[in-house]
């Protein structure tokens, strides 16, 4: 069984997919056994609602030096699900190949510092992009820009707007990372 550490600062829908397709199967051999959250948010209820530890380390510069103390050692894969404060280089290079994140875009286009919801679908609207999508990738130190593990596009429609991009990668973000999941874990 493989043990998957998930980060989250937000509603925790990505968390909740996540633990439906172990439910359902669709996730093979893992189990979260442990949610951090770097602010309070409805995604630390989904943990406690499934019996799964949760922590709240809150955000600042000593983040990833906490965060290093509570992972516990037999940890497979610490997934980033929604969750928005920047690593330390030091915490992703001690984690490297075992840490991914789904990103609301297309990367390597629309990622970075600021990249991030609503500001990514404005972007990738005000650009003019025919397409966009989702993308799980690995974490490096560098933001966003880690290699592809899944990405799935979309054509983007007439008089679209950032809200009703946004549902719609929520939909291909549920459809791509538990099948990202199994890859990176060797299912």
């Amino acid at each position: 069984m493989k043990n998957i550490v998930v980060l989250v600062s937000g509603s925790g829908t990505n968390l909740q997919r996540i633990l439906d397709t172990i439910d359902q199967g669709e996730i093979q051999n893992a189990k979260v056994t442990l949610v951090v959250a770097d602010r309070e948010c409805y995604g630390l209820e989904r943990a406690k609602n499934h019996q799964i530890e949760s922590i709240l380390i809150p955000r600042g510069k000593n983040f990833s030096s906490e965060l290093s103390k509570v992972i516990p050692e037999n940890t497979d894969l610490i997934v980033l699900a929604g969750f928005l404060s920047i690593l330390k280089p030091e915490f992703c290079e001690n984690w490297q190949g075992k840490i991914i994140n789904i990103h609301p875009a297309l990367l390597p286009k629309f990622g970075g510092k600021g990249m991030w919801g609503m500001n990514v679908h404005h972007a990738v609207i005000e650009a003019g992009e025919k397409e966009s999508g989702a993308t799980v990738h690995f974490v490096t130190p560098e933001i966003d820009e880690g290699d592809i593990i899944l990405q799935k596009s979309f054509i983007i429609n007439q008089g679209e707007t950032p809200e009703t991009l946004a549902a719609r990668i929520h939909e291909v973000e549920y459809e791509i990372f538990p099948k990202a999941i199994n890859k990176v874990l060797g299912n």
